[in-house]
């Protein structure tokens, strides 16, 4: 009889427009067993539809979005402009965390300024800091 696995988190959204990114990012969350699934979208229009089309139905939500910055199209700011906008409920269930290789000191400083931003990390993603968002989310 085998256990089932426990999961950190049920949902979690990764929103980066490199396919190399996003392929890790899933690796390095299922390795850790810290999603039971993961929403993987390229673009932030197409993640933001889901969470709009979804922000009453708190089971289809993820728990933890990871956007990063530069995107065509729409970018991680911009995303999160129009995240704020959506239902206090949604923003309550959710935690946004901006993964980016930017060193800019501007996009630190925008990102620690944005009150829907809970922190920030420079990729890849790795066990640490999912660990780190563990312990700080429970």
């Amino acid at each position: 009889m085998t256990t089932p696995l426990e999961y950190s988190y049920k949902n979690v959204m990764i929103i980066d427009d490199n396919d190399i990114d996003r392929y890790i990012a899933k690796r390095i969350i299922s390795a850790h067993n810290f999603s039971a699934h993961i929403l993987s979208y390229e673009n932030g229009i197409e993640a933001f539809q889901y969470l709009k089309t979804n922000q009453e139905n708190a089971a289809a939500l993820p728990e933890i979005i990871f956007v990063d910055i530069y995107m065509p199209e729409m970018s991680g700011f911009e995303f999160i402009a129009l995240y704020d906008g959506l239902s206090v409920a949604l923003k309550k269930h959710c935690a946004v965390y901006i993964i980016s290789s930017t060193i800019d000191p501007e996009d630190l400083k925008r990102a620690n300024n944005d009150p829907n931003v809970i922190g920030f990390h420079v990729k890849p993603i790795d066990g640490n800091f999912l660990s780190a968002i563990s312990r700080k989310m429970s």
